[in-house]
């Protein structure tokens, strides 16, 4: 474990908001006004990134969304998810340009391998439209010219005049589990995204995402998603976890996982397995608790504890080679506020690719 890491929180743009998991509040519906004040509260009590998700069904836009509150912030990064299958590449490349002129080079970019809504494709041809994609978001984010005859896409293209602040182009954040994934990730990202799991699994999994990146020459970093419901004592903590749950219907529950395009993932399947994994109160290995993944379709499972649980939790991940953490927590305002509070100072953190003012 050396240097900082990077620690980004999360802004409920997929409807992913609830004082009470699974039971519908206007005042946390996914909008302009609610999703920005996440992200002022995230920048103002120091975080280094905040994740805008994307979900084709659910929320807001998160491109959209960060033009609006780019002009707003003026330290933290956004990491904005892009769903590449929705996208003509060319213009997505000029939007993530802007957005980066906009933020002065803070840019950061979740690529999600996305099906196009109202068509499916399988893994592998998806997986490879993405690589696509994403190496001529590469080329044109650089500001070079384009010339790619792949099996989706064939493009001879001067670049758009509006290229990357800094000339090269934002850092790619990509995750996934298949086989298809893990080969698109060792070939074209920066960051390695997982969700939660055992410890003993994300070991097997940086371990081999180390040896498939080595065999394209490259290394990655390692991103964490997880939720966290840190309070002062573990027992207050619990309590916490318990009444997140208690007013939760089952049947609604998975009305709520079954909503997103990507439910069925191999990803999304590993969380589910957990879940059957877990002790009586939902707890799969100490402090890590599945209880989440009940009513959501992806990252379901939290830390939960004391802040030195939460604090040993987080540095026993960081031993493994995780150095950029996407913590998230429900309701995600107030708890922000309590991680600032709690964890925050104890951790050293910092943008993991510092690039801007």
């Amino acid at each position: 474990m050396t240097g900082a890491a990077e620690i980004s929180w999360f802004s409920a743009l997929c409807d992913d908001d609830y004082d009470f998991l699974g039971v519908s509040d206007p005042a946390l519906a996914s909008s302009l006004d609610h999703c920005r004040n996440i992200v002022e509260h995230a920048e103002r009590n120091g975080f280094d990134n905040i994740l805008l998700p994307s979900g084709y069904a659910l929320g807001i836009d998160s491109i959209a969304f960060a033009g609006a509150v780019a002009p707003l912030l003026h330290h933290m990064q956004l990491l904005v998810a892009v769903r590449c299958g929705e996208m003509w590449p060319p213009q997505l490349a000029r939007q993530l340009a802007t957005l980066d002129h906009m933020l002065h080079g803070r840019l950061t970019v979740n690529i999600i391998s996305s099906d196009l809504p109202g068509e499916t494709l399988e893994s592998g041809p998806r997986y490879r439209r993405t690589l696509e994609a994403m190496e001529i978001l590469r080329t044109l984010l650089s500001g070079r010219h384009l010339s790619h005859k792949g099996e989706f896409y064939q493009f001879d293209l001067d670049p758009p005049r509006i290229a990357c602040t800094n000339g090269a182009p934002p850092p790619f954040y990509f995750g996934g589990l298949s086989d298809d994934a893990r080969d698109v990730a060792a070939r074209a990202a920066d960051v390695f995204l997982m969700w939660p799991d055992k410890v003993e699994n994300i070991r097997a999994v940086l371990d081999d995402m180390r040896r498939r990146a080595a065999t394209f020459g490259r290394t990655l970093r390692f991103g964490y998603r997880v939720h966290v419901i840190v309070r002062e004592t573990e027992a207050e903590a619990r309590a916490a976890a318990r009444r997140l749950m208690s007013k939760l219907d089952d049947t609604a529950g998975e009305e709520i996982r079954k909503k997103s395009l990507d439910a069925a993932s191999f990803g999304v399947r590993r969380q589910a397995e957990m879940r059957g994994e877990a002790d009586d109160e939902g707890f799969v290995e100490d402090n890590l608790w599945t209880g989440i993944g009940r009513a959501r379709s992806g990252c379901g499972a939290a830390i939960v504890g004391d802040p030195d649980q939460v604090l040993r939790k987080i540095e026993g991940y960081r031993a493994l080679g995780l150095d950029a953490f996407i913590f998230s927590g429900y309701p995600h305002l107030e708890e922000c506020g309590r991680f600032a509070r709690y964890v925050l100072p104890k951790l050293e953190h910092a943008p993991l690719f510092p690039r801007g003012d």
